[in-house]
């Protein structure tokens, strides 16, 4: 299914909008890291440590967020190479600090900085003339680029001296600076005219308006449906742990190999959209990722605690892809794309807290079943989404086949 964007996705495109996407979500995807170097730096304790981790993250939710309106219009390289020379202040600030005062400051301009490149990253897939594919590809080389990343950065800090992991993510600004300037910038109409150019004619969910500002529901659907999923990733080694009885490093090559495994849902999503259509496919991955959620969590067996980590994340990334898909084809500006984006951003930051919260005073049965039902309560607002986007996907003209022309007649074949 493609959507109203006008840039092919060339090779140049999709890299830009990886290194973007990957550096945008770099500070979620690599928290663990940055935690573990900040307890040991400053001798904090898993609270004061977990603060310094909420600022970033909570910078790079709201930034997101307050720059959406702006990622829909032109400019987006530019708005991009300024969040890069931001975050890369930050993350010298964050090398160089020697106080928790400093390292505060430092961590809320790295997610100012990257928040910023992921409103411009993530809008942008919808200007290209496929968002299925522009966003499986997103997905699948941000998981790959976050993968070296992750061993990158410890590597870093244990090698050359602590902090020094945030050098690498300042050199990794450096180096996207040229990259992101493939990012394509769409149309040159305001977010709210596209959205109502692309979705003349369909459903009254699917309204200009509706598409040019996302609602206060959808944004809240998309942040708890990240919150319940991350905040059980945040705690899955935990329960690798302690109910299989797995060692911390088995649990850890499960994980590991999980994540790698998963990209197979970054193809499947697309697929499977194509095939049974967007809307009962993503319910059909929803209720997979809500099953597979809580057999993780509960489950004493060390086979289904693999098998479910490895559905999981699979399944989450296929939501992922058809969730950004779907935002990109209902609103071509990139506004939804990026408004959605911020929004996930947000649970990302909250979802640990509130999940170790429930854990700690409901135990891990009640965790289960509260994530299995969050997860589908979450997903009312997106799967609605999609309907809206399938119905403006149905409304576009068709291209018509050309009717053949009689040849004209020979006058001398005619004449007697």
């Amino acid at each position: 299914m493609r959507a109203r964007g006008t840039a092919a996705l060339t090779l140049g495109v999709a890299v830009a909008l990886i290194a973007g996407a990957t550096l945008g979500n770099g500070g979620a995807n690599l928290m663990p890291l940055f935690v573990d170097d900040f307890s040991s730096r400053f001798a904090l304790g898993d609270s004061g440590a977990g603060l310094v981790g909420a600022a970033q993250l909570m910078a790079t939710a709201l930034v997101t967020l307050r720059l959406a309106a702006r990622a829909a219009r032109p400019g987006r390289v530019r708005m991009a190479r300024t969040g890069l020379a931001v975050g890369l202040a930050g993350f010298v600030g964050a090398t160089a600090a020697s106080d928790l005062p400093t390292l505060i400051l430092a961590n809320l301009v790295i997610g100012g900085g990257l928040g910023a490149v992921y409103a411009a990253a993530t809008a942008a897939i919808a200007a290209t003339d496929d968002a299925d594919k522009a966003s499986a590809a997103t997905i699948a080389g941000t998981v790959a680029v976050t993968a070296l990343l992750i061993m990158a950065v410890p590597a870093a800090n244990h090698s050359v001296g602590e902090g020094t992991g945030f050098l690498v993510m300042a050199l990794c600004c450096l180096l996207a600076w040229p990259l992101v300037g493939g990012l394509p910038d769409g149309p040159t109409t305001n977010g709210a005219a596209q959205a109502g150019a692309a979705t003349a004619g369909t459903a009254p969910a699917a309204t200009p308006h509706d598409a040019a500002t996302p609602s206060w529901v959808l944004l809240g659907g998309i942040a708890l449906l990240w919150a319940v999923t991350q905040g059980a990733w945040a705690y899955a080694s935990v329960f690798g742990r302690e109910h299989t009885g797995m060692s911390p490093s088995a649990v850890s090559v499960v994980l590991a190999v999980s994540g790698v495994v998963a990209l197979v849902g970054a193809v499947l999503g697309p697929a499977a959209a194509r095939r049974f259509g967007r809307t009962r496919s993503l319910a059909a991955f929803i209720t997979a990722q809500a099953l597979s959620m809580a057999a993780l969590v509960l489950t004493h067996d060390p086979v289904l605690f693999i098998v479910a980590a490895v559905l999981w994340q699979a399944c989450q990334l296929a939501v992922l892809v058809q969730t950004l898909a779907a935002a990109a084809l209902l609103d071509p500006s990139g506004r939804l794309v990026a408004s959605l984006s911020g929004a996930s951003a947000l649970g990302t930051g909250i979802g640990p807290l509130a999940v170790g919260a429930v854990l700690d005073t409901a135990g891990a049965g009640v965790l289960g079943v509260v994530l299995a039902l969050g997860t589908f309560v979450a997903s009312l607002p997106p799967l609605r989404m999609t309907v809206a986007s399938a119905t403006a996907d149905r409304a576009q003209p068709q291209p018509q086949p050309q009717p053949e022309t009689e040849p004209e007649p020979d006058p001398a074949a005619t004449t007697g």
